[in-house]
């Protein structure tokens, strides 16, 4: 047996129209948005009375999709450090291949985007960097340079 592909990577949001919007003006398309419960999906994630709202953006004309998720019951549960470091165990950050670094960062620091470090070059390869998005969302933007 063999893994077909890889479906969505899902992100728990606390506000799901500013998440949209972030993703959007990074260049992902809104696929859909709609409610999910009942007690099928309480069993899927072992949480009874399970009421959220998803939006699926898409990169177009690419695979690779996001699963934005807004918790309604029950509440969404804070980490403490709430915006944890970059080297705390388990998924940490979304990786994007942009045209243009510093534009995209220009485009998404109006939507909350604050750097985690900063813009680096990796040799003549890449610009690189860790940002935060809403909801402390860390992604990684490279630009391939040459």
């Amino acid at each position: 047996m063999t893994i077909q592909r890889m479906d969505n990577v899902g992100i728990v949001v606390d506000d799901l129209d500013a998440a949209v919007a972030f993703f959007t003006e990074l260049g992902m398309e809104l696929e859909g948005r709609a409610p999910i419960e009942g007690s099928w999906a309480g069993r899927v994630v072992g949480l009874d009375g399970l009421r959220t709202e998803i939006a699926m953006m898409r990169i177009p004309g690419a695979p690779g999709r996001l699963e934005l998720a807004k918790y309604h019951h029950p509440a969404t549960i804070v980490p403490q450090p709430a915006a944890s470091p970059v080297n705390t165990l388990g998924l940490h950050r979304v990786m994007f291949a942009v045209d243009d670094l510093t534009d995209t960062l220009a485009r998404l620091r109006p939507h909350g985007a604050e750097l985690v470090g900063e813009v680096t070059r990796f040799e003549d390869s890449y610009l690189l960097c860790y940002l935060r998005g809403p909801g402390g969302i860390v992604l990684a933007l490279a630009e391939q340079l040459g």
